[in-house]
């Protein structure tokens, strides 16, 4: 089992693994000892909802070139690999940087989630898709982003292990055994540029459920609803 890591914040609460990782559930709950290993931390609300994300200005002249749902091929990069890595706070750090980035000219709507799908767990009963699916902006608003060039870079700034999931970890090291799934938040800035020098920018933060077997490398298992501190 990976050995934590040494950057830790206060306050806060997290989640738990049963057969999803994160449901979207009102409150604080306890996971069940044939589950697991945390608390879940869900958020009130819609828990599919998207992250706010910088629009594009609606009076932005439609670009140039193909047709919408072609990406601009000049453009075109590797989507990013998940590292190689059995510490979960490093792919963490990854894994929300690959979260908060895209490119509209690059990438079709399709082709950034099957990018996504590459740094999931393969363990389907831990892996929930929907909660990082949910993180990118549905195809129709893909679309208009499209033809508006628009794309985000990011920067990680920290990451750390809730206090919640050290308490519940210390209370209990054996139960991270079940599923080795561990909650680490992440803060940084996302940058979001679009036609005609458009530009904007704000902070970003995220909880994340990454799953690091012993002997392994790590994988994404989901995306909290609310970040816990």
């Amino acid at each position: 089992m990976p050995e934590p890591n040494t950057r830790t914040a206060s306050g806060g609460a997290f989640s738990t693994v049963r057969r999803r990782v994160l449901l979207g559930v009102a409150g604080l709950v306890a996971l069940t000892a044939l589950a697991g290993l945390l608390l879940f931390l869900a958020r009130p609300g819609d828990p599919s909802a998207p992250p706010e994300t910088a629009r594009p200005r609606t009076t932005a002249r439609p670009s140039e070139g193909p047709a919408a749902g072609q990406p601009h091929t000049q453009h075109r990069a590797p989507f990013p690999a998940p590292p190689r890595t059995d510490d979960p706070v490093v792919f963490a750090e990854a894994a929300a940087e690959v979260l908060w980035s895209y490119d509209t000219r690059a990438r079709t709507h399709r082709e950034h989630l099957a990018g996504l799908r590459e740094w999931m767990t393969d363990e389907k009963e831990y892996a929930d898709w929907e909660s990082v699916s949910a993180q990118v902006p549905d195809p129709a608003l893909w679309s208009r982003m499209r033809a508006n060039h628009q794309r985000a870079t990011a920067e990680v700034l920290e990451a750390h292990f809730p206090q919640a999931f050290e308490e519940a970890l210390a209370d209990d090291p054996g139960a991270i055994t079940s599923a080795y799934v561990y909650a680490v938040t992440v803060t940084g800035r996302q940058a979001i540029t679009w036609t005609d020098s458009g530009a904007g920018a704000e902070p970003r933060a995220v909880t994340l459920a990454v799953q690091c077997r012993p002997e392994r490398q790590c994988a994404l298992a989901g995306v909290v609803p609310r970040v816990s501190p």
